[in-house]
């Protein structure tokens, strides 16, 4: 029996981490043999982007629920492959917004391509059985419930010493 599955729900977030970097290497390899210079980690901001013309990093961090530092430096990073400039807010000069250069949006249309793969290969493989298609709207509703208790409050509440009966 795979260890992972032997340690059941203990290793619960390692088997998630487990299966994101088998997902993320193998889009990472289809990037490299379609001869694609692109990272699977760009994608959020590349996605946010191509469906929105400019952008701020505060609204990047946010809607990513990462930190303004992460945020910063993933822009930053993509500023320094020149696929990414920073522009003044129309209304607040002190407000960075974030939108693709000329190269950025080339690169940006070159991976549509495999953004539909992608996008099919993943219905499929959710397709497969009864326990795959329930595995999305399960994901959703975990994400939502860690929201409201994060595992740490439920694992504080459970080293709690019991009242004696």
């Amino acid at each position: 029996m795979d260890f992972y599955q032997q340690a059941g729900v203990l290793v619960f977030g390692s088997r998630l981490r487990r299966l994101s970097e088998t997902c993320i290497g193998d889009i990472n390899k289809l990037y490299k043999q379609q001869g694609i210079d692109f990272e699977a980690a760009w994608f959020p901001v590349f996605y946010l982007l191509g469906r929105h013309s400019t952008l701020s990093v505060n609204d990047l961090a946010e809607t990513l629920s990462t930190s303004h530092s992460a945020a910063s430096q993933l822009v930053a990073k993509l500023q320094k492959k020149g696929l990414l400039k920073a522009l003044a807010d129309n209304t607040d000069n002190r407000k960075k917004m974030i939108a693709f250069t000329a190269r950025g949006r080339r690169l940006y249309m070159q991976i549509q391509p495999v953004w539909n793969a992608l996008r099919q290969a993943m219905n499929e493989l959710l397709a497969e059985s009864k326990a795959t298609r329930q595995l999305a709207p399960a994901l959703t509703a975990l994400e939502q419930a860690l929201a409201a208790k994060p595992v740490y409050q439920r694992m504080h509440e459970q080293l709690q010493p019991q009242p004696l009966p």
